[in-house]
């Protein structure tokens, strides 16, 4: 089962409603960029953030939201505190993020990040909404439901990572079975040329260097272990329908191509453009049609070279470990995204080191027998279980 492209009705001269689940984080502040670039265009219907209620609550008077909801309860009242006098409701907690996505947005950007966006992604999904899908982590520890859902809802999921939505332009979803190999590019991260001996060694500080893009935290430790990458592959698979062992990965360092499809009659198409999320983000934002963006205009002449090669398993074990986990099914890769976070966390505050993130998820899975992921219920609590085995497997390497 994957997506298919489907037209969305609306009037050409009406403001697209949208709201933004993570509005204060990378993808958030780019779609509120765009929106910026297009006055008129959009109306913003609601905008939530984790902690960061300065950030909300200027951008929610700025853009006239009708809600801004913060996700810690404890900073409910400094939220309401910043917004008295505007006009725009307040409200805290995971109820309120799903009453967000729950409006009547005709697009609801989902850049909540990690399996907290999970819960206000499928309430928008339920009710037919168009999702630009920025949260990968989704579809990894949820990819049957939340197309299961899509499905009997009929809401249309857009690929908002660079790599699935280049995928996406280019895809022939009426013909798929035209299609012979899906290709993911990936930049291999600020570690990319560093001897494998001194990974060991490397700093939060030089892990979060990402020298392409600029992304949260999160994402960029996760690109520096190559994890981000094994993400999306699963992610692609629930995305297109192409086997998974017809999905691949390639290094490319400039980042300029950003992901490939390759057809039975030995045709490569491939999406090109600087590396700038405000590039697949507006795809989004105006599909079907297209917007300008202030992006960097991609020059090849300039750039002169662009550069493959294939992924060093040795150097970068997680992509395997994903597959692997995507293979097994069930719960292992709600657990390995699980396991995943909590060592990136631990890494960035400095509990662990950087090649022990992927031996911590590498532990927990070897430790999580398949477990029915039937319900949102059975998801959560594979998600929980998985990290309390995080924490106890970084534990004892701090022992």
């Amino acid at each position: 089962m994957g997506i298919t492209a489907k037209p969305m009705q609306r009037a050409a001269a009406a403001a697209k409603k949208v709201t933004v689940l993570g509005a204060t984080g990378s993808i958030g502040w780019s779609t509120l960029d765009l929106i910026d670039s297009h006055s008129g265009s959009f109306d913003v219907e609601a905008l939530t953030a984790n902690t960061n209620v300065t950030a909300l609550a200027a951008n929610a008077v700025k853009h006239r939201a009708g809600l801004a909801v913060i996700g810690d309860e404890a900073l409910y009242g400094d939220l309401k505190q910043a917004l008295s006098g505007t006009g725009v409701e307040a409200a805290a907690g995971q109820r309120a993020l799903v009453e967000a996505a729950e409006r009547p947005a005709d697009l609801v950007v989902a850049g909540i990040v990690g399996a907290a966006g999970l819960g206000p992604t499928l309430a928008a999904i339920r009710r037919g909404a168009v999702v630009a899908l920025a949260n990968k982590e989704c579809l990894v520890c949820a990819g049957d439901l939340v197309l299961a859902e899509v499905e009997r809802s009929g809401a249309t999921l857009l690929p908002v990572d660079s790599e699935h939505n280049a995928i996406y332009q280019v895809f022939d979803f009426e013909r798929p079975d035209t299609v012979d190999r899906i290709i993911l590019t990936a930049s291999g991260g600020p570690c990319r040329d560093l001897p494998l001996a001194e990974m060991a060694a490397v700093s939060p500080a030089q892990a979060l260097a990402h020298p392409n893009w600029d992304m949260g935290d999160k994402i960029s430790i996760d690109s520096a272990t190559m994890m981000n990458k094994g993400l999306e592959l699963i992610e692609a698979s629930y995305l297109f329908p192409v086997p998974q062992e017809r999905i691949d990965v390639l290094v490319h360092p400039q980042s300029v191509v950003h992901s490939l499809v390759s057809y039975v009659d030995g045709s490569v198409l491939a999406q090109l453009g600087a590396p700038d999320m405000r590039t697949p983000i507006a795809y989004a934002l105006a599909w079907p049609d297209r917007i300008a963006t202030p992006t960097q205009r991609l020059d090849l002449a300039q750039i002169g070279k662009l550069s493959f090669a294939a992924p060093d398993p040795a150097r970068f074990p997680a992509l395997d470990l994903a597959r692997n986990a995507l293979k097994a099914g069930g719960g292992a890769p709600t657990v390995l995204n699980a396991a995943n976070e909590v060592a990136v966390e631990a890494f960035l505050q400095g509990r662990t080191g950087f090649l022990d993130i992927v031996r911590i998820v590498e532990t927990v899975l070897e430790q999580v027998d398949d477990v029915s992921m039937a319900t949102l219920a059975d998801i959560q609590s594979a998600d929980q279980r998985a990290r309390r085995l995080a924490d106890v497997a970084i534990a004892r390497l701090a022992a």
